[in-house]
């Protein structure tokens, strides 16, 4: 819910200092004493996975030599054609600020997923956003965003998660009652060991509900920090005993965990684009063009966006998440607000995101709804002021106002039929995220749920 703060700085990515020539690595491997280096890549899905590898293997793992059987990730290839090749991205190499089970200290460099051949696999996600980028640089533009992802922190039963509370805080609340203030600052100062930019944190509306908020970037390094984000709260909530979760919507009649994503176009020249001082309510007409490409596709891209069955129970009226297809300025109801900030900070807010989402695909999905209207000069319909929640069904008829898929099946039917996403994806990735989301829905559809025994079983 916080707004992330102020884009008053130039392009630089925050983890600019951080990079490393191989032979800077290889002394620093040596030197932190590091015995196990992570190759770090993402699946269809947005799931970390990695593969691991010893002392004795950091030279070839570097020089991209490592093959792993990707006929084994969900959505890579066939068992036929299954040997792929690692990649690694050596600006992303970060050694942990912490010790594995005693067995030393362990360090992972992000990949990007080849084929066997030496050609980038088309099903890489990270490879899928790497492309979209290019593309808008193509035409002079550099994605810039920046991320609030939120989440909750969970008692465990021995090693199970539960979905019980570890306080009963609320939003900005400080200690005694929330008592996840000093897991947070763990995460935060292992966040900031690895090089992240922590600008602030805080309890979220809900209890047990908790938002860390990390300079904005590039797009690729964005996403790139938001796994790590996700691997990183996690591993430290679990070292104080509680289950961390990105899951949109734990527990019913509460607020779920949304990822409100800000971005903006810079032009070559390191301007920002969606900046015009003399233009009606300071907005550009590259930027007025970027909110309708992302109207436009709201539909398809919320099955980017919002991945997951659960996604839908966040995205209902009544929990500040949005629900209808508009924009505004300062009204939060609507799908894209523009924050008071103009100059360089100037920017979008799309609020439909969830942290359950793939952030290679989500992104690329966002930049590819805007560069589309900008390059075909779209027109957003009028903003938006009032409470979208409380206007009648004719009230948003009148003002052209549409409504954002109930649920997964619909969002992926809406992404099939958006040609603008599905070219930005690559048919591969369409075939298989497409497949496994039916699958995914086909499940939950024929399941008997809780809900449905406690109301029917003794009525009928």
């Amino acid at each position: 819910m916080t707004v992330q703060k102020q884009m008053e700085h130039a392009v630089d990515s925050p983890l600019e200092q951080g990079r490393l020539t191989r032979t800077e690595i290889l002394s620093k491997l040596e030197k932190e004493n590091v015995q196990f280096l992570r190759l770090v890549f993402t699946d269809i899905s947005g799931v970390a996975k990695n593969v691991e590898v010893p002392k004795s293997m950091f030279e070839k793992a570097l020089d991209g030599q490592c093959l792993f059987d990707g006929s084994s990730i969900e959505g890579f290839t066939r068992i036929e054609e299954s040997d792929m090749v690692l990649v690694p991205d050596l600006d992303t190499f970060r050694v942990f600020p912490w010790n594995d089970e005693n067995q030393g200290r362990n360090a992972r460099i992000i990949c990007d997923v080849h084929s066997s051949d030496g050609s980038s696999f088309e099903g890489c996600p990270r490879g899928t956003l790497k492309r979209q980028i290019a593309r808008a640089g193509e035409i002079g533009y550099q994605m810039m965003a920046g991320i609030e992802a939120e989440f909750f922190l969970f008692e465990r039963e021995g090693n199970t998660p539960t979905t019980r509370t570890h306080d009963k805080g609320g939003y900005f609340d400080l200690a005694p009652v929330d008592r996840g203030e000093p897991c947070r600052r763990a995460i935060c100062n292992a966040l900031h060991a690895l090089g992240f930019e922590v600008e602030a944190s805080h309890h979220e509306v809900a209890a047990g509900q908790h938002e860390i908020d990390f300079r904005y970037g590039d797009a690729l390094s964005v996403a790139d920090n938001l796994m790590t984000f996700r691997l990183v709260v996690r591993k430290i909530a679990a070292d104080f005993g509680l289950h961390a979760t990105f899951m949109p919507k734990p527990v019913y009649g509460i607020n779920g965990s949304g990822m409100h994503t800000h971005q903006s176009l810079f032009d070559e020249k390191g301007t920002n684009a969606f900046f015009d001082k003399s233009a009606e309510r300071q907005l550009s007409d590259v930027a007025l063009a970027y909110i309708a490409g992302l109207l436009g596709h709201a539909k398809g891209l919320c099955a980017l966006t919002n991945p997951i069955v659960n996604s839908y129970k966040r995205l209902v009226p009544g929990y500040e998440a949005p629900t209808h297809i508009a924009w505004s300025e300062k009204n939060r109801s609507p799908l894209c607000r523009i924050p008071a900030r103009r100059g360089v900070g100037t920017r979008v807010e799309l609020r439909m995101p969830d942290p359950a989402c793939n952030p290679y695909l989500a992104l690329t999905g966002m930049l590819a709804a805007g560069i589309d209207g900008v390059k075909n000069k779209k027109e957003p319909p009028a903003p938006v002021d009032k409470n979208l929640y409380t206007m009648s069904q004719r009230e948003r008829a009148k003002h052209k106002v549409d409504s954002l898929p109930g649920n997964l099946s619909e969002a992926i039917d809406a992404l099939e039929k958006d040609k603008v996403l599905c070219d930005a994806l690559g048919a591969h990735i369409v075939e298989k995220f497409t497949s496994e989301k039916r699958a995914e829905w086909s499940e939950y559809i024929a399941q008997v749920h809780e809900w449905e025994i406690d109301r029917y079983l003794s009525r009928f």
